[in-house]
């Protein structure tokens, strides 16, 4: 079996995971031999990363990232979702809306895992989001260093300030400022806890303002 590889090798060879390598065979791009045990084999000769990511790009299609922080944001989640769908019929874009409702800093999100799940399998060419923030509030950079290194285009149709950061931001801080004040009260700390309920106080204020 000279010059095969298994199909861990062959997806590192054309940077590329396994699910993808997989989804190529499926389709017909890549034939693998099999062995007796059933394993697949695939020849060095043809594995061509240039030939096959140009070959699968047309496949790859375009996610539209929507969120907002709470449910009484859920009227700008919408015209969110059908400025992000008017921007990609308008390209002509195969394209897919994606939707979250949840803390810019949490990063469990359903909507969050689908979309990384999907950049990295490879079988995204495009993310289109309506401003940095409505991704992450923080590690936005982070995500888009994987969109760079899969070649995802990252597409942010508002480049300016987001209409809602402060409204947002003061929701993040308050989910710390609960997250730390459960963790005190276990603490039995009244001087910490009264420190907190200050701070809470002065956020809550500053965001109704």
């Amino acid at each position: 079996m000279n010059g095969l590889v298994g199909i861990g090798e062959a997806a590192r060879m054309l940077g590329v995971s396994i699910t993808t390598l997989r989804r190529w065979e499926a389709a017909g791009k890549l034939v693998a031999d099999h062995t007796a045990g059933g394993h697949r084999r695939y020849d060095i000769a043809k594995l061509r990363p240039d030939l096959f990511h140009a070959e699968d790009e047309a496949d790859r299609r375009t996610i539209a990232y929507a969120r907002v922080s709470s449910h009484d944001q859920k009227d700008d989640l919408e015209r969110q979702k059908q400025v992000l769908e008017l921007y990609c019929a308008r390209q002509g874009w195969k394209f897919e809306i994606v939707a979250d409702l949840g803390s810019g800093m949490n990063y469990r999100k359903k909507g969050l895992k689908k979309l990384l799940g999907a950049i990295i399998d490879g079988s995204v060419g495009r993310l289109v989001i309506a401003h940095k923030d409505r991704l992450l509030r923080f590690g936005a950079d982070l995500v888009f260093a994987i969109c760079e290194a899969k070649n995802v285009e990252v597409v942010i149709l508002n480049q300016g300030e987001d209409t809602t950061f402060e409204e947002d931001l003061a929701k993040d801080v308050l989910e710390i400022i609960t997250v730390f004040s459960a963790r005190l009260y276990g603490s039995r700390s009244h001087k910490n806890q009264k420190l907190l309920d200050g701070v809470k106080r002065a956020v809550e204020e500053s965001a109704a303002c």
